[in-house]
């Protein structure tokens, strides 16, 4: 390494570790321990390694970098104000404060360089797989021979605990078994955990791990710019397969009587170390210091930084000159807009009836898959069960990235945090699918796209105890409920094919994460469904059957119970009684319409008010009050056939009339 280089990099080091500290203990909140142990790796990577422009944080050939282990977000906010991006000086003084820019753990914004959401230890390795293999995938879409426009890398720094989490090890096996040779895993071996050495709780060979998921195997001290070099500088020319680094530091490094103990981990040093700190490091006594050589080395950086997007716009404009076609699609895919065609598409398309849901978004898809090239999707090896496949393209493959169709295997949450890094390419809408009890094993990874306002679609399947013989460990009953009470996550439930055809309109017009809930049991078509995408799916509920006269009773129901509320309502009629029912496939949508529209739904007498869905009867008091009647399932199911469990639960058309007619 070139000495001068050296010594700047030696500088930029200690000046991550003060205003990391000096943040932390501004704060009295915070984890100063990665942000000191990682500087000189923080220094060299931002220093001298990546390929970005902080003044276009959104250059598509950009090299990513994700912190796994969110706790040091410090070491992150530290580095990107030094190389120019989007957060100021302020920022970093503010760190931990309301609606500053500097939260406690990173937050998705592409503005100011932050590349995932973080924190929840393991997701950001899933994160990092699946943009790297969004980004082999637009290699290979795109690049031609002597004509290479894409070749960035995805770089991941995670810590001990990052490696001990089930998901990192999921999509560590997924990014070995596809070759992923832009991935590269740095650990940040520390031997430290926030409860104390890492050996009381951890004794595995992480390295001998890797090696068996298909990695080559690296080794360098992360307090030592040379040894740093020796390994890093070689990866952009000789990568063949996913790298992982054992980057052994010193948690805290520089601080005298901190260092190498979990006491630095997740605490502020004090403000006697933080004294004693900057004297050992030799550090200015004025807070928050960045010397002018630094500033400098950073502002020359930049404009080498700024040099190369140029040269990069250059190399583009004569792709696209030379490759017309494909400069199109790659316009179309950096859009990611949905026609507005679209809708008609799929009014137009004809779906056998009776049709299970999950049948019947299989041949939506088979349409989405022609309209929307940016559309990438897989199962979690349930392809054939959760109906995922877009069976006009091929699958992807170890080191065969055209296909479109993803085989996960049995790694749900690794799938979901894969989809969030699919979509961070900012060019593929991903979509995933399982059974929806299996959401379980997703549910922190849909939390944080909903979060993050990723634009994730979920595909879940076998949605009630009606799946049948299974049994209970397969039959949801409490999973609407929770994922309905999670922010910004919109649940859809559609009750026929037609709903199932709206459903798929909401969720790829809607900028954030969706879940598709679908039956495995077949359903009929209804006639009262067959309405404009505006005035059914897309109002969260609709009426579809309208009283005559003043309602004795308004039925609101969802998925397969649908059209058993409709069969109810034409028996209660049989008997001189007026019926309103309503479809309420989405809640979230619902609760976004105006007050006189919801109003319209839910307000008013419209007689007995009572709820029809196969799970919890959880939430259903907004549609239905206190005095309302759900018919629910308060209880884990069972194994049988289908008619059995509908009579043992009361999920007739005779059970419900007895029920309602007994008032």
């Amino acid at each position: 390494m070139d000495e001068e280089l050296k010594k700047i990099l030696e500088k930029t080091a200690n000046t991550i570790r003060q205003l990391s500290f000096e943040a932390v203990q501004k704060a009295n909140s915070g984890h100063p321990g990665l942000p000191m142990g990682c500087a000189e790796l923080g220094a060299y990577l931002y220093g001298h390694l990546l390929n970005h422009n902080p003044k276009n944080p959104h250059w598509t050939n950009r090299d990513r970098l994700i912190l796994s282990a969110g706790h040091g977000s410090m070491w992150l906010y530290s580095c990107l104000h030094l190389s120019g991006f989007d957060l100021s000086l302020d920022d970093i003084k503010s760190f931990r404060q309301l609606h500053s820019k500097t939260p406690g753990h990173p937050e998705y914004e592409e503005s100011h360089g932050i590349e995932a959401t973080t924190g929840p230890l393991g997701q950001g390795v899933g994160n990092a797989v699946g943009l790297a293999l969004g980004l082999k995938i637009l290699e290979t879409k795109f690049n031609r021979e002597g004509q290479k426009i894409l070749d960035p890398k995805v770089f991941c720094l995670a810590g001990d605990g990052c490696l001990m989490e089930g998901v990192s090890n999921e999509a560590s096996s997924f990014a070995g078994h596809l070759s992923l040779d832009n991935f590269i895993l740095i650990h940040d071996a520390n031997h430290i955990t926030l409860d104390g050495p890492l050996d009381q709780s951890c004794s595995e060979d992480v390295a001998a791990r890797y090696r068996a998921y298909g990695f080559e195997t690296l080794e360098m001290d992360g307090n030592d710019l040379e040894s740093i070099d020796s390994v890093m500088s070689q990866l952009r020319e000789k990568q063949t397969r996913p790298i992982y680094i054992a980057c052994h530091t010193t948690i805290g490094k520089g601080s005298p009587n901190k260092a190498g103990t979990y006491k630095v981990h997740g605490s502020p040093l004090g403000e006697e170390e933080v004294r004693a700190t900057k004297e050992a490091l030799g550090l200015s006594e004025e807070a928050f210091h960045i010397p002018q050589s630094v500033k400098t080395f950073f502002e020359n950086r930049l404009t080498s930084q700024v040099q190369l997007e140029e040269e990069w716009n250059k190399r583009y404009e004569g792709w696209r000159t030379d490759y017309p076609k494909e400069s199109e699609a790659f316009q179309v895919m950096k859009e990611r807009k949905i026609p507005d065609s679209l809708e008609e598409r799929l009014s137009k398309l004809e779906i056998e009836s009776p049709m299970s849901g999950r049948k019947a978004s299989q041949e939506v898809l088979q349409v989405l898959g022609q309209e929307l090239p940016f559309l990438y999707g897989g199962s979690a090896d349930l392809s054939g069960s959760d109906c995922t496949m877009m069976k006009q393209f091929p699958l992807i493959a170890p080191r065969d990235f055209k296909g479109r169709n993803i085989k996960f295997g049995i790694r749900e949450f690794g799938m979901a945090t894969s989809a969030a890094g699919l979509f961070q390419t900012g060019m593929i809408l991903p979509y995933v699918g399982t059974f929806f009890t299996f959401s379980d094993y997703m549910r922190n990874a849909i939390r944080l796209a909903a979060l993050s306002n990723y634009h994730v679609i979920y595909q879940l399947t076998h949605d009630s105890v009606f799946l049948g013989e299974d049994g209970p460990t397969h039959q949801p009953v409490e999973h609407l409920a929770a994922m309905r009470a999670m922010p910004h996550l919109h649940l859809i439930r559609p009750g026929d094919s037609n709903e199932v055809k709206g459903a798929w309109s909401a969720a790829l017009h809607y900028h954030g994460p969706t879940i598709l809930v679908l039956t495995r049991q077949a359903l009929p078509l209804l006639s009262e469904t067959a309405l404009p995408f505006k005035e059914g799916v897309a109002r969260g509920a609709y009426i579809v059957l309208k009283e005559r006269e003043k309602a004795d009773f308004c039925l609101f129901a969802t998925g397969s119970e649908l059209s058993l509320a409709i069969d109810v309502a034409r028996a209660l009629e049989k008997r001189d009684k007026h019926v309103r029912v309503v479809s309420v496939p989405c809640w979230e949508l619902f609760d976004k319409q105006d007050d006189h529209y919801r109003a319209s739904i839910v307000e008013g007498d419209f007689g007995q008010r009572v709820s029809i869905e196969a799970g919890v009867s959880f939430g259903w008091c907004k549609f239905i009050g206190e005095q309302g009647i759900a018919i629910a399932i308060d209880q884990f199911g069972l194994s049988a056939p289908i008619g059995d469990i509908a009579n043992e639960f009361g999920f007739t058309v005779d059970a419900i009339l007895d029920r309602l007619l007994s008032l």
